[in-house]
């Protein structure tokens, strides 16, 4: 396992996108432990596409405009209901959790769901992974499995990072009401945004 490819995925990760988004609003929202969750299950909406990647799947999605297109239409779909959701009160910014068995599922199934109905990320890990597999490399698919270990520890890590930060700063936002409001604007505009780049993204 090479240095570049410890660097190329850290940089991958850090960057911002729905996963990140919706952790971070969830630290800020509910605090450390279910922030750590959200991490949790946007590592986890992560393991199709790679397992896709891995076993040649995402070929499909890059070949068949009407597979990828419906799949990128559910996705963008939900990103929708996502900032419809934290802009009412109701999604990953509702400071309000009576039922914490029941928020802690809806967490982590949310997380999940944001990662998984993403084709680009099928896409991504199938021109990702290989450059940093041998020509000659006579367990291709055992050292592909490797790195994505690696990447999804890699995911969680940060992830969990980001999340931390944003709970360490929940009792100074969630106090203010009008803080409150221009963050929750602020992650359903984000929400919105990237399922309007999901929508124009092409294969």
């Amino acid at each position: 396992m090479s240095l570049e490819f410890i660097l190329t995925s850290l940089i991958i990760v850090l960057a911002p996108g729905t996963g990140v988004i919706y952790t971070i609003a969830t630290g800020i929202a509910r605090g450390t432990k279910p922030s750590v969750l959200a991490a949790f299950g946007c590592t986890l909406g992560i393991v199709p596409h790679l397992l896709a990647a891995i076993f040649g799947l995402a070929a499909i999605l890059h070949t068949s405009a009407v597979i990828f297109n419906a799949f990128k239409f559910i996705g963008v779909v939900y990103l929708l209901y996502m900032a419809w959701m934290t802009f009412r009160e109701t999604g990953a910014l509702n400071i309000n959790s009576d039922d914490q068995r029941h928020t802690r599922k809806q967490i982590i199934t949310h997380a999940i769901l944001i990662n998984i109905l993403n084709p680009k990320l099928s896409i991504f890990f199938l021109a990702f992974l290989p450059q940093f597999i041998q020509a000659d490399d006579p367990y291709p698919i055992f050292h592909m499995l490797m790195l994505s270990i690696v990447f999804m520890l890699m995911t969680f890590v940060v992830f969990v990072g980001y999340g931390v930060f944003a709970s360490s700063v929940r009792d100074h936002m969630t106090s203010q009401p009008r803080i409150m409001r221009l963050v929750r604007y602020v992650f359903a505009s984000t929400f919105v945004a990237l399922g309007a780049r999901l929508a124009i993204a092409e294969k």
